[in-house]
């Protein structure tokens, strides 16, 4: 087995850490509940969600990572004493890899997004035929295999060049390469007439909008938004050197996150604005990330002309940086798993990795098209990965990561990592653990029930 690497910098490893948080829920999907929801009211019950729910799980995975230096399944095995608390690691490398099968489709969607912009595809489209277009293509048996086999060896490239020479070199490159784009686009869209209306629709509260399931979808958001619970936040963490600062690394990888998602709404709604689309007919998701959008912004910036197509380019390469970003996270997670436990080299792990997810993620993509007969309540087979994932793997691993970080973890080892031996304060040990301890896992619980339909079933028998 090869030597194990560590992060060569600080910066590498914040960098490497947000590449994993932010992925496409922050530009296809927190934009639009944003809206809404409130507008800044929901913001700001975000912001809280972040705190009390987010940054708990998150540290605890950083901690568990960096005490053992070790994959996520190894990791709790040594803090857990090999108790049965250890399938909460193995939970977290499955729902890695289980995601990073139907993530892939859609990261590829995006290269071929970028390309069709590129190509100026979208000049003179009529609006109802954008909905055809995305269609087409994710029912075609080759395109988009084509694409996804392209976007599976830029991950697996990556990832063969090891920690410090792969994924944090990568992270300094596409992570300041992503914020540059964001605030390109932000510009453009800025400038629009309009723009005031889609800035104000964003950032000013609306309280009247503010519900029960309104908080729920914001500690949903904070959780999903995080990358926790899928075993990259952990699995990074082990490449983290012994001095870093847990607590600071979590609450720049949160900052990060947080921005780049705001400002995705800086980037949609002036130009949703100028078109006088109401805000309440975009859809989130691929409908509006593959259908909504490419409209609006032939619409927003010039029917064919250069700038319509330079927005566009620059905004699915976004989305392709974004997705790459997370999808090799999600890759290292199996790989260092497989390297590790097994003993095998690292880029034997890495083939085997890319191989499974190759095939399930080929199966993924065709469920659009030639496999579309296949069927599970209503749901193709992508949906039905979306759908598990989503609703199952990552409320019960969060919950689990919160109660064994809260309740089974040595809170002298806890406290001893997260003040690094007693060289920095960590004053808030007392509320950190009593936000492990009930508030977590009461608030995934609810996320859970809301998730899965159980809790209006809930409410309704209490009437």
């Amino acid at each position: 087995m090869d030597s194990r690497e560590n992060f060569g910098s600080k910066l590498g490893a914040i960098l490497a850490a947000a590449g994993s948080a932010v992925g496409l829920g922050n530009v296809w999907r927190f934009p639009i509940i944003t809206g809404q929801n409130g507008g800044a009211a929901f913001i700001v019950i975000y912001l809280c969600c972040i705190i009390l729910l987010g940054l708990p799980i998150m540290i605890s995975e950083f901690l568990i990572g960096r005490h053992t230096h070790s994959n996520t399944a190894g990791a709790y095995r040594i803090v857990s004493n090999g108790s049965p608390w250890k399938w909460v690691g193995r939970l977290g490398v499955f729902t890695g890899w289980f995601i990073l099968c139907y993530y892939i489709v859609v990261g590829a969607w995006t290269l071929h997004y970028t390309y069709l912009s590129a190509a100026n595809a979208f000049y003179d489209v009529p609006a109802t035929e954008y909905s055809n277009i995305f269609t087409s293509f994710t029912a075609n048996p080759w395109v988009p295999t084509l694409w996804l086999y392209i976007f599976i060896a830029i991950i697996h490239y990556v990832i063969t060049k090891g920690v410090r020479s792969g994924i944090e070199k990568f992270s300094k490159i596409m992570m300041p390469t992503l914020f540059i784009i964001v605030v390109m686009l932000v510009v453009c869209s800025a400038m629009l007439p309009g723009a005031a209306k889609g800035i104000q629709f964003l950032l000013v509260p609306d309280f009247s909008k503010v519900t029960g399931t309104v908080i729920l979808q914001a500690m949903g958001q904070a959780f999903f938004s995080l990358s926790l619970a899928m075993g990259c936040l952990c699995t990074y963490a082990s490449y983290f050197e012994t001095n870093t600062k847990l607590a600071t690394t979590a609450i720049n990888v949160s900052v990060i996150d947080t921005i780049v998602a705001i400002m995705a709404g800086f980037i949609i709604f002036p130009s949703v604005f100028n078109i006088g689309m109401d805000p309440n007919d975009v859809q989130t998701g691929a409908s509006l990330t593959f259908i909504s959008l490419p409209n609006v912004f032939q619409k927003a910036f010039g029917n064919g002309t250069f700038l319509a197509a330079t927005v566009s380019v620059l905004f699915y390469f976004l989305l392709f940086v974004a997705a790459l970003t997370s999808a090799i996270s999600l890759h290292e997670v199996a790989t260092a798993y497989i390297s590790e436990e097994y003993g095998t080299e690292r880029k034997k792990a890495a083939v085997v990795v890319t191989v499974v997810i190759t095939l399930l993620g080929t199966v993924c993509s065709l469920s659009f098209g030639p496999l579309s007969f296949i069927r599970l309540n209503g749901l193709n087979i992508f949906d039905m990965f979306d759908s598990f994932s989503g609703m199952i793997l990552l409320p019960v691993g969060g919950f689990l990561t919160a109660v064994f970080a809260g309740w089974v973890l040595d809170q002298k080892l806890y406290k001893d990592e997260l003040s690094n031996h007693g060289e920095i304060k960590a004053s808030y040990f007392k509320l950190l653990i009593f936000s492990l301890r009930y508030v977590a896992p009461l608030a995934i619980g609810m996320v859970f029930l809301e998730q899965t339909g159980l809790f209006r079933k809930l409410l309704d028998l209490l009437r």
